[in-house]
């Protein structure tokens, strides 16, 4: 089957389920007990999907999961300060509910009106989600008529609203964040502007090693700083200070792995001279970096090149974001503390896509799929006669 948008769907008057991502970074509680969104870019990137929908006139059913409840009810991962801000963003009202399934959810979605947005409680206060159960699939298939997900930084997950439901109902297919998340990495991966740089941060190479050999079949060079770094360098025989983070062993036979395939293809790989307390890369190794990449027509960066959050060892992080955001390249960001780390910089305007799913990326760029998009172009199969 095709993949197909949700703009190809019949939602107009229809009960429509939306698969959100708004696992969203939530402040602690304030003086009356309420929690806040810290960062809202999820939220923004689902926006033109929910506009879309009410135009469209569909009746609107957001789900999502935030945080690791582990299956039980718990209000600190309540849904509510993302509804509200939802709720701001759109200039609209938007109806939390107490739970995502049973017969009184039923009964309130019943009642919603064309453009009405509802949004359903943490689909993972049920166990049954992350077990991909068909059971609990086919509660929250009673609530719609129509399956569209833009949930791109969970479509890496079996889960239950992500893969199981969306293959026992016949109408589905994408949002337009997916379908601006897949643009983007095809483009990285089948047919980048030259010279395509890669720029690599964070603290494991054993993670991203596989998304790494993927890449290095055209990229053009390797710039690698945070924690990460020093798996490198002790895999070139150097020592690394006994203050430092140290590397772990599988991490360092990840690097000299991907050091053999990227001599093997005459790759260079860029590493720190000079370090801000082995915290952040130094202003040498800033000014190196900075110049190696000023020939690029493609960048792709997944992971800061230090510790971000702390000012002090931001310096060598926000000086590159600068330096590429006034480049004229296609800028692509993988997700997760990189998508932070540039929005901290003051900069995430200047570059192209700033994916919402850091995991989800890696592994599309590692395989070409993921679980949560491939399910939309699979056969229908209803799995129980009260859904025919």
């Amino acid at each position: 089957m095709k993949l197909k948008s949700i703009r190809e769907l019949p939602i107009r008057g229809k009960r429509l389920f939306l698969r959100l991502d708004l696992n969203v970074p939530l402040s602690a509680p304030d003086a009356e007990g309420n929690r806040h969104v810290l960062d809202d870019t999820r939220i923004r990137e689902a926006i033109p999907t929910v506009q879309y929908a009410r135009e469209q006139g569909a009746r609107i059913i957001i789900a999502s999961h935030l945080g690791r409840p582990k299956g039980k009810r718990n209000e600190e991962f309540s849904l509510l300060p993302a509804a509200d801000r939802l709720a701001e963003l759109i200039g609209s009202e938007v109806t939390l509910m107490d739970d995502c399934v049973g017969e009184g959810i039923e009964l309130k979605v019943a009642g919603l009106q064309n453009g009405d947005i509802m949004v359903l409680e943490n689909l993972r206060f049920h166990k049954e989600e992350e077990e991909n159960d068909l059971g609990f699939a086919q509660q929250l298939a009673r609530l719609c008529d129509v399956y569209v997900t833009d949930a791109f930084g969970t479509a890496h997950r079996e889960h239950a609203s992500t893969h199981r439901l969306p293959s026992i109902l016949p109408d589905r297919g994408m949002g337009f964040l997916i379908e601006k998340e897949l643009k983007y990495f095809d483009g990285i991966m089948k047919n980048p502007a030259q010279p395509f740089y890669l720029i690599l941060g964070g603290a494991k190479v054993s993670d991203k090693i596989k998304s790494i050999f993927s890449l290095l079949r055209s990229v053009n060079g390797v710039v690698i700083g945070g924690a990460m770094a020093y798996a490198f360098m002790k895999a070139r025989g150097e020592v690394i200070p006994s203050e430092w983070k140290q590397p772990a062993p599988e991490d360092v036979e990840a690097a000299k792995l991907l050091f053999a395939e990227a001599e093997k293809r005459k790759i260079p790989f860029m590493l720190p001279t000079d370090t801000n307390q082995g915290f952040d890369i130094g202003p040498k190794t800033t000014q190196a970096y900075i110049e190696f990449l000023s020939s690029a027509k493609t960048v792709f960066w997944n992971g800061p090149l230090g510790w971000f959050e702390k000012p002090e060892y931001a310096t060598g992080t926000n000086a590159v974001a600068e330096a590429l955001s006034n480049q004229a390249c296609i800028k692509v960001v993988g997700g997760g503390d990189t998508v932070s780390a540039i929005t901290q910089a003051g900069v995430a305007a200047k570059f192209d896509h700033l994916s919402t799913g850091g995991g989800a990326a890696l592994e599309y760029l590692e395989t070409g799929s993921l679980p949560g998009i491939e399910i939309l172009k699979a056969p229908y199969r209803p799995s129980s006669p009260d859904l025919v």
